[in-house]
């Protein structure tokens, strides 16, 4: 069974934008991810938001999503409990909306990993004690 990739904002970004430090790094990632990665809504809302002055950088992201390079995974509606109680138990790192609906995709998808730049995934835990496989650059501070 392969390992199905999890997709956060940062290396979205960073893939997307030529001039980002992480860039050279998010590259090599994607080239060697079998797609389609999994993300959800609100990674997308964040990536555009970040994206937004940049040239092409929002039709990039949805130019992705109709080629089904990452396709969204999640639906909200579905994992309102869950995320709630994520949202609450990390509420002092603080964690984001995306972020808490990234570690309930990896408890739901237990052979996943999560490709990010955010070190706060080090400290989150699926099902409140299990590390999460994490794809991150080794200069993530």
């Amino acid at each position: 069974m392969r390992r199905q990739v999890i997709l956060d904002t940062g290396p979205l970004v960073a893939f997307l934008n030529s001039r980002d430090k992480h860039h050279d790094w998010a590259e090599a990632q994607w080239a060697q991810i079998q797609p389609p990665l999994l993300t959800c809504e609100a990674v997308v809302s964040e990536a555009c938001f970040l994206l937004r002055e940049s040239n092409k950088g929002i039709s990039s992201v949805f130019e992705l999503l109709e080629r089904k390079v990452f396709e969204i995974f999640f639906c909200l509606a579905d994992q309102i409990a869950p995320v709630s109680v994520l949202l609450k138990q990390y509420g002092n790192v603080p964690i984001s909306l995306a972020d808490a609906c990234l570690v309930r995709m990896a408890e739901l998808n237990d052979s996943s990993s999560i490709i990010t730049l955010d070190t706060d995934f080090r400290i989150y835990r699926k099902y409140k004690r299990r590390v999460i496989p994490l794809l991150m650059p080794p200069d993530a501070a």
